[in-house]
């Protein structure tokens, strides 16, 4: 259960907050009533880096090259009017 603590709190409880969130405990800040944000403990997914990196490299693999010629460092900045 989710328990509701105001901005103001959050803020001067915060390290306690995070204790609370490291043994599993859940909390809605509130401002002025309403719910603005919830602090959850965080969910590892393993190897997410890696299966990012091997999509990436895959899609870049599939891409074809292009030839655009030689170009400078300033015509790379240049303005297009």
């Amino acid at each position: 259960m989710e328990e509701a603590v105001s901005a103001a709190e959050a803020n001067r409880k915060f390290s306690f907050i995070l204790r609370g969130v490291r043994e599993g405990r859940s909390y809605v800040v509130t401002s002025h009533g309403r719910a603005v944000a919830r602090i959850v403990p965080a969910v590892e997914v393993p190897h997410t880096g890696i299966a990012a990196r091997a999509a990436l490299i895959a899609r870049l693999e599939r891409q074809p090259v292009g030839d655009i010629g030689r170009w400078s460092r300033d015509e790379l900045y240049e303005d297009e009017e």
